[in-house]
């Protein structure tokens, strides 16, 4: 049985993290809402949380492959990057890259400890199962 749940959580959170890739990627191809900015650097702080989020359903629905989830969202906000130039009315700027890399990697690593403090906890979790 538990195994069983474990793998329906699974789902649901690669389920979840699919979704949100394209969810994510058709709002970034539509115009910029006008939206009041508070610093001049807001933008980088949205791609980072949004980044950090993105990193943190990867991490629950694949947690023995972090670092394959990581290379994916980089790989994943670089091709949004580029998509975004040939739209005319979105930039594609590096610097909100950086800002993706930086969100990724924000949440990496905590979400490595805690997932290695859990599978010490837990006999057969993640260590064993896909």
């Amino acid at each position: 049985m538990p195994h069983l749940v474990l793998q329906n959580t699974r789902t649901l959170f690669r389920t979840l993290f699919v979704a949100a890739l394209i969810a994510v990627f058709w709002l970034a191809l539509q115009p910029a809402p006008d939206i009041v900015k508070l610093v001049s650097w807001q933008d980088k702080i949205e791609h980072a949380i949004l980044f950090a989020v993105l990193m943190a359903l990867g991490a629950l629905a694949w947690p023995r492959h972090l670092l394959t989830v990581a290379a994916g969202l980089l790989a994943y906000g670089a091709a949004m990057e580029v998509a975004q130039s040939f739209t005319g009315y979105r930039v594609g700027d590096v610097w909100d890259w950086v800002a993706d890399a930086l969100g990724v990697a924000a949440m990496a690593f905590p979400a490595r400890h805690w997932l290695t403090r859990r599978a010490a906890r837990t006999p057969n979790s993640a260590r064993t199962q896909a």
